[in-house]
């Protein structure tokens, strides 16, 4: 493939939260990622769920706006004991869904072991061993204070990887993947 031809996107990667929303938006340019903006939307001091459900709307729009997302992509909700803090989280994924959509910008889901997995290397590293290496990835100073920041940033590299892996194939063939990828055979 023609480095030329390669397309400059922007990815805005979403950790779905009910008191605390991660972001992270990337320009991604061949294999290159440059970090653009992340961090969290505090949620927790609000006390109705509708009007964090509003906040998330109206801020996740507010950055579809200001960065001009080519994709978004989520972190999947994981399955969890309690019945209303997943529906919960559902409703925030689901507005944070719908202010995308809003623009008209595409949206990608992935689960939690997936990312973990595109960014370490281990799909059951901890948040903290996904935050290091992000901050090694990109060169960060400190860690985030919340580490929604870097889940949400790991969201946006995990579908980088994907998207590289899709347009880099040539033929939609194991084939066709292993001769234009040699160096990723184990031997």
């Amino acid at each position: 493939m023609d480095k030329k031809n390669l397309k400059e996107k922007i990815i805005l990667g979403l950790d779905p939260g009910t008191t605390v929303m991660g972001y992270g938006v990337l320009r991604a340019h061949g294999q290159k990622m440059t970090l653009m903006q992340f961090g969290v939307i505090k949620l927790a001091k609000m006390d109705s769920h509708a009007l964090r459900l509003k906040k998330i709307f109206e801020r996740i729009l507010s950055l579809v706006d200001e960065y001009h997302p080519d994709e978004v992509a989520l972190e999947a909700p994981f399955f969890g004991k309690n019945v209303q803090s997943m529906l919960k989280l559902g409703r925030a994924q689901g507005v944070a869904m719908a202010a995308a959509l809003y623009r008209q910008i595409p949206i990608t889901e992935y689960a939690p072991r997936k990312i973990k997995q595109a960014v370490t290397g281990n799909g059951n590293s901890s948040k903290e061993q996904v935050a290091a290496m992000l901050s090694a990835m990109f060169s960060l100073k400190e860690a985030p204070q919340f580490l929604d920041a870097t889940d949400a940033l790991a969201v946006a590299v995990c579908h980088h990887y994907q998207g590289k892996a899709i347009t880099t194939l040539g033929g939609n063939d194991w084939k066709s993947f292993l001769k234009k990828n040699p160096g990723r055979i184990k031997k």
